[in-house]
């Protein structure tokens, strides 16, 4: 039996959330859009809101049809389908088209398969282990270009910054969907094959406990600000609820305000949380 909760929030200084997440029948997903600097050509009208939305409804949609669907195959029909949501009007050979990382989890009932494309994290409490499965080829690619856009002193929202993080997006692009850069979910269904996928015991000694779907705008309170581990972590969505966790980023953001003790791309993130709880069937 799984219960879960979720949440989502926008970044206070943004309109819309590029942020989604969603839970039906035994499927959960978080998705992170792809922001883009003012000045760099997507070659695509709707944007990363609008991406994420379509993404998540096609999964849904794809799920609540087969729900046995393998979670990479799912994910390729659902980026073919928001390919004709586009209707002729974007260029989706671009290298830049909207795009978004893809977190999902499915309960099989006596095990659970995970699908984990770029850089939003998935957790899980195994009991006496904290298994965190990441997709790490993103962070390895644009290291240099994240230390390009982080060094030196140059404020979040200073013309200095804005111009390196325009240059940066814009060879960032050319690692997109490649196999010397990194996987994400964009207009090419054949990414969904190359994700990090696995599948975890829901009985036994080290069968799942709690699972915990992130965007990075969430994991930052591990991976950014060091609020807690990710045990510490699992705590805080078990025991205060995802909106808590969200919270607790926002503060974090705030006392840093300028990016100096931890320096990053934007001062506020969206931020999305959802949290599995699974029982162990007794019978």
């Amino acid at each position: 039996m799984m219960q879960v909760r979720l949440a989502s929030e926008p970044a206070p200084d943004r309109a819309v959330n590029e942020d989604q997440g969603f839970a039906v029948g035994g499927l959960v997903g978080v998705l992170d859009g792809v922001s883009v600097p003012d000045g760099v050509d997507t070659g695509c009208h709707h944007g990363a809101a609008w991406y994420v939305q379509r993404l998540a409804d096609h999964l849904v949609t794809g799920y609540r049809r087969d729900p046995d669907t393998p979670l990479d195959q799912l994910l390729a029909e659902a980026i073919s389908a928001v390919r004709g949501d586009h209707g002729n009007q974007c260029d989706l050979g671009n290298p830049g088209t909207v795009a978004s990382t893809v977190c999902l989890l499915k309960n099989a009932d006596s095990h659970v398969d995970y699908f984990v494309l770029a850089d939003s994290p998935l957790v899980l409490d195994r009991g006496d282990e904290i298994q965190v499965v990441a997709d790490d080829r993103f962070e390895k690619a644009v290291a240099q270009l994240r230390r390009t856009v982080l060094t030196g002193d140059a404020a979040l929202d200073s013309t200095e910054r804005i111009a390196r993080m325009r240059t940066a997006t814009i060879e960032k692009h050319k690692l997109t969907n490649q196999p010397h850069g990194y996987w994400i979910a964009a207009a090419n269904p054949s990414a969904a094959y190359e994700a990090v996928t696995g599948t975890a015991p829901l009985h036994g000694p080290d069968r799942v406990r709690r699972a915990a779907l992130l965007t990075d705008g969430a994991s930052a309170a591990v991976e950014q600000f060091g609020l807690f581990d990710w045990a510490g972590l699992l705590d805080v969505l078990t025991d205060q609820g995802p909106y808590e966790l969200i919270r607790q980023v926002r503060a974090a953001e705030n006392a840093d305000h300028d990016g100096h003790a931890r320096p990053r791309y934007k001062r506020h993130d969206d931020a999305t949380a959802a949290l599995c709880l699974f029982e162990e069937d007794q019978t």
